[in-house]
């Protein structure tokens, strides 16, 4: 009777455990980290479940993961890494980054070794036959020349020779620009290509010799010809540097962009993405001038380039529009002049950017193409960086609410660089959202109260100011850059910037205008669910909750609890996006 007992006890206790042990799967679990989810009710938790491409549970304590655990799952231990919700980049201009990343990038270079150096890396990237162009040398050498100056007199700008680079690109024409377009360094290729090795044109410089040293001047007649031997890129030249763009941004933890996108490079999007080769998500943001075109051809905000469908991955976004230039070239429009240029208050610019014609300080403009988009179910995100800039969109937005009747919602002021004290309230009225670069903070302010004054200069960048008035900020990264600088994408620049105000060597101490600093768990909500809200996806990501999208960033510091000082020591150790892991930093690295 007692062996009979037990019998029966073990055999209850095995149906307890098998039901305990029921109930769904997950395809991977995260052990053992210190998860910051962005949501209230659960700040912290110590275990992520995830199946298919979606979380299934979201736990306290690493030890509730065993229910989750069976023959297939993929348990990983975080050994207590820092989890958040994986990076959303609201800004960036895909296209010109993945052609940086493999193409030749001389921003930072003024001498032959850096040039040869940079050469050196490039030319096994394109293969043989490709043209090298762009490259961009000097901008930040005339920083340094316009500061070290004898007496009137600046130092000469470095100027190269294609001797410098023809051993290294006997297959490769190259036309290198310098960051102002003022001068275009050709090699022998590509002064053969176009008939002119052995030429003396004018604009041509010539070597003490008389021959062509490969230096041509802008506007001259021997550019014209370079350019018109130019021979495009292959079309795998293409793909690769797309290929390279989402290898940077799956390294940097990146989920999500929201791009600026080219009708080619959406065909390319699309081509990964039957490839299986898109691993971060696309929020594509043509051109406000196109949102006709898309209404005509059946397409909606959020819906896929070729099946006209509601998708996650690759859909169209808002209409990117422009209302002025930028400060960098003294184009950003202001209600004051230039300090440095008096009779320069910036200008314009309501219109595509390669249509001169539309250069017009008539609004009416501007709000027909946002009224136009508006009827074909998109909303605006629109350039604005000076103050005038910036406050001129909030009056257009307003008369959009006026005639609506509705909040903007998703609506966008890019970039809002530069923003007069009572422009801020009127973001949380209407509801539009701040899109703002922080890096650009620590480029910037080398100069800007050169151009617009230590008094113009305390509304720049003016994170904290916002917040306090209620408006709602979107943090992107404008990657890969201007020609006058490259803005990093990795969310540690953009975080350190926001957080401490500070070039990357830590300068000034304390940060520039240090009241505009911002905490950090405000950057991250910037950098995530704040960025899904603003796609119009916050019920599907952003954040950590059970029956979201599984996209996840996994770093090596916890952000909340290490000095501000050290934000740019952290690494990416996993990026997780659609529930599939696309970087795990090696052991190795």
């Amino acid at each position: 009777m007692r062996k009979m007992i037990i019998v029966l006890m073990l055999a209850v206790i095995s149906v307890a455990a098998a039901a305990c042990s029921s109930g769904p799967k997950a395809d991977l679990v995260l052990r053992n980290g210190a998860i910051y989810t962005m949501e209230r009710e659960q700040p912290w938790a110590g275990a992520i479940a995830i199946s298919g491409n979606k979380i299934i549970a979201v736990l306290d304590r690493d030890e509730q993961a065993e229910k989750f655990i069976g023959p297939q799952t993929r348990t990983i231990d975080l050994d207590g890494a820092f989890v958040v919700p994986g990076f959303i980049d609201a800004h960036t201009h895909f296209n010109s980054a993945g052609e940086m990343v493999n193409g030749v990038n001389l921003l930072t270079v003024a001498d032959d070794k850096g040039l040869r150096t940079e050469l050196s890396r490039v030319v096994p990237i394109v293969g043989a036959g490709e043209w090298i162009t762009g490259g961009l040398w000097g901008a930040y050498e005339q920083w340094a020349l316009g500061a070290a100056t004898s007496g009137d007199k600046m130092q000469q700008r470095w100027e190269p020779d294609r001797s410098a680079i023809d051993d290294l690109t006997p297959d490769n024409p190259c036309i290198l620009s310098s960051f102002d377009g003022k001068l275009f360094l050709a090699n022998t290729a590509a002064l053969q290509a176009a008939g002119l090795d052995k030429a003396r044109l004018p604009g041509m410089k010539l070597d003490s010799k008389g021959a062509p040293t490969g230096l041509v001047h802008e506007g001259s007649p021997a550019l014209k010809l370079l350019r018109q031997s130019v021979k495009p890129k292959s079309e795998q030249r293409l793909l690769n540097e797309s290929r390279a763009g989402l290898r940077k941004l799956a390294e940097s933890g990146i989920v999500e962009i929201h791009d600026i996108t080219s009708q080619a490079q959406t065909d390319r999007f699309i081509q990964l993405e039957k490839n299986g080769e898109l691993t971060c998500r696309i929020w594509m943001r043509p051109d406000l001038s196109r949102s006709a075109e898309l209404k005509e051809k059946g397409f909606a905000m959020g819906a896929h380039p070729v099946s006209r469908q509601p998708d996650s991955l690759l859909r169209y976004g808002a209409l990117k529009g422009y209302i002025d230039g930028i400060m960098g070239t003294h184009g950003a429009l202001f209600f004051q002049p230039y300090d440095d240029q008096p009779e320069n208050s910036g200008h314009y610019r309501t219109h595509t950017s390669d249509d001169p014609k539309l250069l017009t300080p008539n609004m009416k403009k501007m709000e027909d193409l946002i009224r136009t988009g508006v009827n074909a179910g998109f909303v605006t995100n629109v350039h604005a960086i000076g103050d005038k800039g910036v406050a001129l969109m909030l009056d257009t937005y307003e008369k959009l609410m006026q005639e609506t009747g509705k909040t903007l919602e998703g609506f966008r002021v890019i970039h809002a660089q530069v923003i007069r004290p009572e422009d801020f309230p009127r973001f949380q009225k209407l509801h539009v959202i701040a899109e703002v670069n922080p890096y650009h903070i620590s480029d910037d302010m080398r100069w800007m109260e050169e151009r617009i004054g230590h008094e113009r200069c305390k509304g720049a960048y003016a994170f904290q100011s916002l917040l306090e008035n209620g408006a709602m900020l979107s943090f992107g990264s404008d990657w890969p850059g201007t020609s006058a600088a490259e803005y990093h994408m990795h969310p540690k620049y953009l975080i350190h910037a926001a957080v401490n105000r500070t070039t990357l060597g830590g300068e000034p101490r304390g940060g520039w205008f240090p009241e505009q600093k911002i905490s950090v768990e405000e950057a991250l909500k910037a950098y995530t669910i704040n960025n899904a809200i603003a796609a119009f996806e916050g019920n599907l990501r952003g954040s950590l909750k059970t029956g979201k999208l599984a996209d996840i960033t996994v770093l090596d510091q916890n952000l909340l609890k290490i000095d501000p000082a050290d934000i740019l020591k952290t690494n990416v150790v996993m990026t997780i996006v659609d529930g599939k892991i696309v970087f795990q930093k090696s052991s190795g690295n």
